[in-house]
């Protein structure tokens, strides 16, 4: 493992993670735990989230909820508001890249996909903003995919709802900016991820993949993570409203 920075400035801040429980969520989980701060983290897994739990030493907190039920949502956050304190920084990870065939895709389908990948972004922003402003200052953290920036097939649903998400970063930090709250996006390129290793990894697919990048290994979620945490750090108190790219130069 390199021998990663440590930023002092997010020692004690209060960090909300949504789908923290597995994959670069988790990984961002414990990096940030890492730094000193206490970490709430929203997902719909029990199992895995009180596992994570187990790993970390300080004051951190799950809240179990379905982020398509954005009063759900709400309600996990004041839980974990309750628990760790409201919020410094909050990382809008939630996502899933499921593949489907255009010719398939129903209207009820397309809408649960942006529910899943868009929709709680933009309220989990809204639920957190408020005590940010309060506070002086914050930054949130979304993550998008460069799926779409290489025009990948197999799921346009999800590339659509990725791609819309630096519209939400962009027009996000420029209402909240004056409030000194800054607004990014971490676009990651195909991560290592156990999912992606059970469902989609192969090793043509991996050589392939690899071939396209500037940099010739595969990325390992921690990456990403580490790029958050800058971003989430005094170090990056003059970034917002940009793209910060963790993908070896697969563009």
């Amino acid at each position: 493992m390199p021998d990663f920075a440590r930023y002092p400035s997010l020692k004690d801040k209060t960090v909300f993670v949504t789908g923290g429980a597995s994959g670069i969520g988790a990984e961002t989980v414990r990096a940030f735990a890492g730094q000193g701060a206490r970490v709430g983290f929203v997902d719909l897994d029990r199992d895995a989230g009180e596992r994570l739990l187990s790993e970390l030493d300080g004051q951190h907190a799950l809240a179990v909820c379905d982020l398509r039920d954005i009063e759900g949502l709400r309600g996990a956050f004041e839980d974990l508001v309750a628990e760790v304190g409201p919020a410094h920084v909050l990382v809008n990870n939630a996502a899933r890249d499921d593949r489907h065939d255009w010719r398939e895709v129903t209207p009820e389908y397309w809408d649960e996909r942006q529910a899943t990948n868009l929709r709680h972004m933009f309220f989990a922003i809204q639920s957190v903003a408020p005590g940010m402003i309060e506070a002086g200052g914050g930054s949130i953290v979304n993550i998008g995919s460069n799926s779409w920036w290489e025009a990948g097939g197999g799921f346009p649903a999800y590339a659509t709802s990725k791609a819309a998400v630096h519209g939400l970063t962009r027009t996000m930090a420029r209402d909240l900016g004056p409030h000194r709250i800054r607004v990014n996006t971490v676009v990651p390129g195909w991560i290592m991820t156990d999912r992606q290793k059970e469902l989609w990894v192969t090793p043509e697919a991996l050589a392939k993949q690899v071939d396209r990048q500037c940099l010739p290994d595969p990325i390992d979620p921690i990456y990403v993570a580490r790029m958050v945490l800058y971003l989430a750090s005094d170090d990056a108190a003059m970034c917002t409203a940009n793209n910060f790219m963790v993908e070896a130069g697969s563009i």
